[in-house]
């Protein structure tokens, strides 16, 4: 059963939809009821109550005293044709300061008021135009900052994530009907619900929904960054490695060992996917308990990296021991799923003859499948390293046509959801017959069943429900409350 928000959408709301500040041009959005009229009211120019919906008009806008503000354009969206469902205008005047805040003074005294945080999203949403995971990627394409993390918001805003999941849960809802009619008809002893017809289509949903919430990781990294760790042994050129990786100087470079006690990040775009480069201390055996904790914590983001670059010097290859000692240190803290690339730094320091039979010891030391031989310092073979942590990273990422999570609250509703297919799978064992009615000989008692009918109702639909909140058919106003928190003023 749907749940219906209780919301104020019968005032008209107004706010500055682009960046706040000085500008070429700035657009104000009405939206509401009155939203035509109002702006009409402080309006000279063609009447805005007679033009028609998707059309822009020329005129100029007046302040409280209904002066000559500015002159400005009106585009008229007519309901139900518009962005939030309602009547909407959007102003567009010269991006003064002084006007725009003349201008929504001159709109709230005619009768509007200032929109909260994510107000006009949230009337879309109530108002139908939007379900809660399409009204949750408008933030996510605003916040966007790299291709690949707007492809996937442009991907849920256009409905591709909702109709998976409305799928999914069209499925349960058949399903749960029969168990349903079984409970009105439980006296008769009627049976509707094929036992191995629902625990089919439960491993199927549960399969389904594991195989989206795994890919939570995944979402995270392209949305904040793939995270890449710069490992190495003190003073082998991580920090300036970050620094040339970056083009500035993030992080301190010096030639005292131990000089970073603490991880380094930032972000930057190769072709389109962003990369979080975390600079890590240098990895030793120390008696300092200050870089002890630089050491662990440096462990700590090997594990989490989807990508390690151990950064060794042609040097240190002499040292076969400590080369193995280091290689299985790394290989115990990163996880299963992350790849490393060794890179040979500081070529620049031997001939250029010596390289090849440098990287033949490296690959007979280590086994590494990916060698990259580069110089921080001279900036050589950089775009080799970034080229093979590009491709590293997009053959490890679902392709485009996956569908990947990004939002902790959907991959929460999802874990949810598996959590209560588990327990109704464990409540029909394999093999387990389809109740028929008690009384005919060779017939099966409904009371043999692990779980009763009301028992399957139940686990059914906590798994509907918490679907149901994800595209937002089921919601709570405390969540709405925090979804639209994060939304700018005028989105």
């Amino acid at each position: 059963m749907e749940q219906i928000i209780a919301d104020n959408t019968t005032d008209t709301i107004c706010a500055l939809s682009t960046p706040a500040g000085r500008g070429g041009i700035a657009v104000v959005r009405v939206s509401g009821p009155g939203a035509i009229d109002i702006t009409d009211s402080i309006w000279n120019g063609k009447s805005l109550q007679q033009a028609q919906s998707h059309t822009t008009h020329l005129g100029t806008v007046l302040d409280t005293e209904l002066r000559p503000l500015d002159q400005a354009l009106a585009t008229i969206f007519r309901s139900p044709n518009s962005f939030t469902g309602e009547n909407v205008v959007e102003i567009s005047v010269h991006g003064s300061i002084y006007i725009q805040q003349q201008l929504l003074a001159s709109l709230i005294k005619a009768g509007a008021r200032m929109a909260e945080p994510g107000e006009f999203t949230r009337r879309a949403y109530l108002n139908s135009r939007l379900d809660l995971a399409e009204a949750e990627a408008v933030a996510d394409i605003i916040a966007s900052s790299s291709r690949a993390a707007h492809s996937l918001a442009m991907s849920q805003l256009q409905g591709r994530f909702s109709s998976n999941i409305n799928a999914l849960r069209d499925k349960l809802v058949n399903i749960a009907s029969l168990l349903e009619l079984e409970l009105d008809f439980s006296e008769e002893d009627v049976t509707f619900a094929d036992r191995s017809q629902l625990r089919n289509l439960a491993v199927e949903i549960k399969s389904t929904v594991d195989s989206l919430a795994a890919t939570f990781d995944s979402g995270q990294a392209i949305v904040n960054g793939i995270p890449v760790a710069i490992v190495g042994r003190p003073n082998v050129g991580k920090s300036r490695l970050l620094n040339t990786l970056l083009q500035t100087d993030r992080a301190i470079v010096s030639d005292i060992p131990g000089t970073t006690r603490d991880t380094v990040e930032d972000t930057m775009d190769i072709h389109g996917t962003t990369f979080r480069f975390i600079d890590t201390a240098g990895i030793r055996h120390t008696d300092d308990p200050i870089e002890k904790l630089g050491i662990d914590r440096a462990k700590d983001k090997i594990s989490q990296a989807k990508i390690i670059i151990w950064l060794i010097s042609p040097d240190e290859l002499a040292d076969q021991s400590a080369i193995e000692e280091f290689h299985n240190q790394i290989r115990t803290d990163m996880s299963a799923d992350s790849t490393l690339i060794l890179a040979i730094n500081k070529i620049d320091t031997i001939d250029t003859s010596e390289i090849p039979a440098t990287t033949a010891v490296a690959q007979q030391l280590i086994g590494a499948k990916h060698i990259c031989n580069i110089s921080a310092l001279k900036n050589t073979g950089i775009d080799n390293l970034k080229n093979q942590i590009l491709e590293l990273a997009t053959t490890n990422l679902p392709d485009d046509e996956s569908m990947i999570v990004t939002n902790a609250r959907h991959h929460a509703a999802l874990q949810q959801a598996s959590k209560a297919l588990t327990t109704l799978l464990e409540g029909l064992p394999e093999n387990t017959p389809t109740p028929q009615p008690t009384g005919v000989p060779g017939n099966t008692p409904a009371c043999a069943l692990p779980l009763t009918p009301d028992l399957l109702a139940y686990h059914l639909h906590e798994a509907i429900d918490n679907l149901a909140t994800i595209t937002g058919t089921i919601t709570s106003q405390e969540i709405l409350n925090t979804i639209f928190s994060r939304f700018c003023i005028g989105k």
